[in-house]
């Protein structure tokens, strides 16, 4: 029997177990400014590392800028961050590399690293960016999939085979509240493409000088606390995200509960109904659902159940808890998995010796 290889396994399977294996994560540096996507990351990172296991921040350049800024302190004091630049990473069989599907131009380079690699997919839209033509993740060595939703993982599954799907829906922090005082006359306005930002606002105050008065609210570039405060302060918010692939910006307005108009995105969000906004097919009719709107919030005449449908559906995406459950569930799976296939390379090996 070959010995040294037995002890390696021997060892994997000991980290493994003691939940020592590195799982690593692969962060984009947004250099200060906040991002749903990042934040979805870290949550799940820090879940993993108060529960025992041995995650990594992993960022290209050394001078990462970091999450601490917008996000909290926390996130970069209790989890361990190394750069990819000038470092030899240390890899081993047992461990575990999660990479965001915009980060597919630097899987070929990890095609042939001995370890387990996961594609964690938040944007449908972005899986096939950065891919060369006909590339496929499980070509590339990467056979498991995260993704938010049910939709999105029926959308990306028929276009990436041979690989296997989990969904870890995004927790609304805590720091989205109702505040106690009356809203004031301002709409919060989120949009993937800046220029839709820009296009309404003007359109709306073109359209409807006598509402000149209302202000916008364009909550780009701020921190997770003043993202909230913001939203607090809003009577109604405008959401335009025809390629999103869950929709945290519509849920965070309503745990503030703030109601949103909103362009219904290609995929269909599960927790989109009747009875928790206002959703059209046609961006260009935004505008006008805006302003009538408003005149109904001015003479106090929004339908209370718009409120409840609003407060229900957000209580579905609280759960801190919840999530962090389903996080170390998750993971604890996939060292066990790890740790079973190890296993039998060891009795394959005993067998063949015997």
């Amino acid at each position: 029997m070959d010995q040294e290889t037995l002890k390696k396994l021997e060892k994997s399977i000991e980290n493994l177990k003691g939940k020592t294996a590195r799982i690593y994560f692969i962060a984009q540096d947004t250099k200060g400014n906040a991002k749903a996507s990042l934040s979805y990351i870290y949550r799940m990172a820090l879940s993993l590392k108060r529960n025992g296991f041995n995650p990594i921040m992993l960022h290209e350049k050394p001078d990462y800028t970091g999450v601490e800024s917008w996000l909290g302190e926390e996130f970069m004091t209790e989890l361990p961050h190394k750069s990819i630049e000038g470092q030899n990473l240390e890899i081993s069989p047992e461990d575990f590399i999660v990479v965001p599907e915009l980060y597919g131009f630097i899987m070929p380079q990890l095609e042939k690293l001995p370890c387990a690699k996961i594609v964690l997919c938040q944007s449908y839209d972005y899986m096939l960016e950065t891919l060369q033509p006909g590339q496929t993740w499980a070509q590339l060595g990467f056979f498991k999939c995260i993704t938010t939703s049910e939709q999105q993982k029926d959308y990306i599954s028929n276009i990436m085979k041979g690989v296997t799907f989990d969904i870890i829906e995004p927790v609304i922090s805590d720091k989205f509240k109702k505040q106690e005082l009356p809203p004031k006359p301002i709409i919060a306005i989120h949009t993937r493409d800046h220029r839709d930002t820009l296009t309404l606002i003007k359109s709306f105050y073109l359209k409807f000088p006598q509402y000149r008065w209302i202000t916008f609210r364009d909550l780009r570039g701020l921190s997770e606390q003043e993202f909230a405060n913001a939203l607090q302060d809003c009577f109604l918010s405008i959401w335009i995200d025809p390629s999103s692939g869950f929709g945290t910006f519509p849920l965070e307005s309503m745990k503030s509960g703030v109601p949103v108009i909103g362009k219904i995105p290609n995929l269909f969000p599960h927790w989109m109904n009747e009875d928790n906004g206002i959703w059209i097919h046609e961006q260009i009719q935004l505008v006008d659902f805006v302003a009538d709107f408003l005149q109904n919030w001015l003479e106090d005449n929004i339908n209370p159940e718009l409120y409840s449908g609003i407060e229900s559906t957000s209580n579905g995406f609280s759960d801190q808890t919840k999530f962090e459950s389903d996080v170390v569930g998750l993971f604890s799976r996939y060292l066990s998995t790890r740790e079973e296939s190890f296993s039998e390379q060891i009795n394959k090996l005993e067998t063949t010796e015997s």
